[in-house]
């Protein structure tokens, strides 16, 4: 790969508002408000939030809502949803709250779907004790979302604000299924690379044999998942991490957490199952850790195999200017 690909890849940012033990939603909120502006200083293409639900670590459950607190703290950075899950709500519902997003912040507005429930069942089961779907519908769902964006539209229900805004679409997933709705409707693709890396090629070439131009896009786009977190130092990369290792040893153990701050010595807190279980989900291939030399090596390796057209980076790190330095740092390398 040439230095100019390289450099010409856009690069966004997947926040999931991560709560610090000993600190609360509100301080998060602030955080990614610093965050949101510190990355559209540095060139970051897009800003998306994701949808999860009885997580005592991740503050993003009302994802609506905070995409337009991080728009109005910002000015040009596109900002959305990585993503709404779509089987917890109604898609007039969806179709309202980004029409009204769009409306507010013309021009700079995603929405990204997903099927998954971002929540365990029983959650998923309060979140649509009034609604039928279960997932399976969801390509039914997508097109009814569309429609009430279609303008002039004849129907007895239509959205206000919502029918005929131009809010790009995009699907997300973590396996074939999505990858081949999102050919199929001719619709830019993300995927979740940063804990399914082992489906992510797999993904990436039914989306592209499949994919049908439509008036929403004429060639393939896909933008994969990358967990970095980056420091002065390999060791230093290495230590910060641990924080989403706890992370996903809470979860592995069914116990979610709040963020933990990092640990001297991780083989301390997990078994050897579990350790292996975890390196498996964050695979070092799209789960980046390293002083700025090695992230840069690691990040054109994971560009060449994969031809991303774009990178969305979550950095799940537990001091906040640590947070903020990572990103500044793949910034600087990709400049």
């Amino acid at each position: 790969m040439d230095i100019e690909t390289f450099n010409s890849i856009p690069l966004s940012v997947l926040d999931l508002a991560p709560i610090n033990v000993g600190s609360n939603a509100g301080q998060s909120f602030k955080n990614s408000v610093e965050l949101a502006q510190h990355v559209e200083g540095w060139g970051f293409n897009r800003y998306w939030l994701a949808e999860h639900h009885n997580m005592p670590g991740i503050g993003s459950s009302a994802t609506s809502v905070l995409i337009g607190h991080i728009a109005g703290a910002t000015k040009s950075i596109r900002v959305g949803a990585g993503g709404i899950m779509l089987p917890n709500h109604a898609p007039l519902v969806i179709a309202e709250q980004f029409g009204t997003l769009e409306s507010m912040y013309p021009g700079r507005i995603d929405l990204g779907l997903g099927r998954a429930p971002g929540s365990d069942q029983a959650t998923a089961y309060a979140l649509r004790r009034t609604l039928q779907s279960t997932g399976d519908d969801f390509p039914e769902q997508l097109a009814e979302l569309q429609a009430y964006f279609e303008p002039n539209r004849v129907a007895r229900v239509r959205a206000f604000p919502g029918e005929g805004l131009d809010i790009p679409i995009w699907l997300l997933g973590s396996s074939g299924f999505s990858a081949q709705l999102a050919a199929q409707k001719g619709l830019p693709f993300s995927f979740a690379s940063h804990f399914a890396p082992a489906y992510v090629l797999q993904a990436l070439q039914l989306y592209h044999q499949n994919f049908k131009p439509s008036k929403f896009l004429q060639a393939p786009y896909a933008m994969l998942g990358v967990n970095v977190i980056a420091a002065e130092t390999d060791e230093k990369a290495r230590w910060l991490a641990t924080s989403q290792q706890q992370q996903f040893l809470s979860l592995t153990r069914g116990m979610p957490t709040q963020l933990q701050p990092p640990i001297d010595n991780i083989d301390e807190v997990w078994s050897a199952q579990e350790r292996a279980s975890i390196e498996q989900t964050l695979d070092t291939r799209s789960t980046i850790v390293g002083s700025p030399e090695t992230v840069k090596r690691k990040l054109k390796s994971f560009i060449q195999e994969t031809k991303a057209n774009e990178l969305i980076i979550n950095s799940q790190i537990f001091d906040q200017q640590a947070r903020l330095r990572s990103y500044e740092i793949v910034a600087e390398m990709m400049d």
